[in-house]
């Protein structure tokens, strides 16, 4: 298993976490995404390691910004 943290720009509310929640976790082996708004923090499980650019491919059609 391997947990992966990431700073998303843009979110504001649940909504935004949810958007967030949605898209990554329809990436291959995700097994759950914990987002944080606050502090910008989303933290994502998975059966291997992902790919930032996946990641960053669906914080994008999300519509926010993944910033690490």
């Amino acid at each position: 298993m391997a947990e992966s943290s990431y700073t998303v720009h843009g979110m504001t509310c649940g909504h935004c976490a949810s958007s967030v929640t949605e898209e990554v976790g329809k990436l291959p082996g995700v097994q759950k995404i914990d987002v944080d708004v606050p502090s910008r923090k989303m933290v994502a499980i998975s059966a291997a390691p992902l790919r930032t650019e996946d990641v960053r491919e669906a914080v994008t059609e999300a519509g926010y910004q993944l910033v690490s």
